[in-house]
Parts: structure tokens; sequence; C-alpha cells
């Protein structure tokens, strides 16, 4: 099986042999790892992106057209990339981060108990829809895609509203302070 071409591999993936996964992996991961960290500079976020190539390799699996699989999976790491370089440079202030630097800059406890409660009323404020996708993402850590499950969406739609979310979140949080 080793011997098979990177694409031949893939049309046996594409076919639910997942096992000829284990191959194509073993010849990519590390290539793909590379490529990421020269991009982002940052070992983590690579290795995180990475796996999440390979996830989706497995995931759009079916609608490999018999192409270049190498030109396939670098296309798919560089639209992960995309959307990760997008969300870091958009990126809103977490709530947590919030917090964590008033902690730097040598708040008291009533300052942090004060700023929690900011941060509740803003919740307190956005919609009940708006407010379940940023509890369920930024409290509870669940994923875009697990979101997606549980609300019958895409992983492309929660991001978005999860986005949209935090910034209405912002807003109303600078509005009070």
């Amino acid at each position: 099986m080793k011997n098979l071409t990177d694409e031949e591999l893939m049309i046996l993936v594409s076919e639910d042999n997942l096992d000829m996964m284990r191959i194509l992996f073993e010849r990519y991961h590390i290539r793909i790892f590379n490529f990421l960290l020269k991009m982002t500079n940052d070992r983590d976020a690579s290795q995180d992106i990475a796996q999440e190539v390979f996830y989706k390799v497995i995931k759009y699996r079916k609608s490999y057209n018999k192409g270049k699989f190498s030109s396939w999976i670098y296309t798919i790491a560089r639209n992960i990339f995309s959307d990760h370089y997008q969300s870091k440079k958009n990126k809103d202030q977490r709530l947590d981060e919030i917090e964590y630097k008033t902690e730097q800059e040598g708040s008291n406890g009533i300052e942090k108990d004060e700023i929690k409660e900011q941060l509740n009323q803003a919740l307190k404020k956005l919609n009940k829809s708006d407010r379940e996708l940023v509890i369920m993402n930024r409290y509870q850590g669940i994923k875009y895609q697990e979101i997606a499950e549980i609300t019958g969406s895409t992983t492309g739609a929660v991001k978005t509203k999860v986005h949209r979310a935090i910034h209405k979140l912002k807003d109303h949080y600078l509005q009070n302070i």
C-alpha cells in the first residue's frame, strides 16, 4: 500500500477506506506543519491548524475530485490558515482576557468584581441566541463545530454569529465603563 500514489490513496480514502489516511498523514503531516509554522511563527497554532487540516481532509473526502492531492491538501491548509489569520487579525478581546489584563494592572478584588458585574450586565443586554452562543463558546469552551451540531446550523454560520455576538458584547461592555 505504501507504493500507491497520493492520489490513489486519497481515492481509497474517499471510498471510505480510512485506514489509507494513515499513510497520507505520515507523508504530509510534517510538511503541512512546517508550512503553517512558517506562516504563523507559532508552534501551538500550527499544530492546531495542521490537525484541523487532516480533520477536514477526512470530513470532505467525498469532495476530492481526483486532482493532485498535494494541491488539494495545501489549499485546505491555506484556507484554514486564512480563516485563522483573519480571526486573529479581527479578534475581539475574549472575556477572560479582559479580566486577565485588569489583574496584571494590579486591580484589587473590588475592581475585579465590578468588571465581572459589568460583563454580566453587557451579557444580559444581548438577545437570547447571541448570549447563548457567547456562553457556549467563550465560557464553556465549546468549539464552533459542536455548537453548529447543537444549534442545527453550519460551522461557518456559527463562527459568523459568535463573532458578531462578541462584537455586540464588546460594544455593550464599553458603553458601561
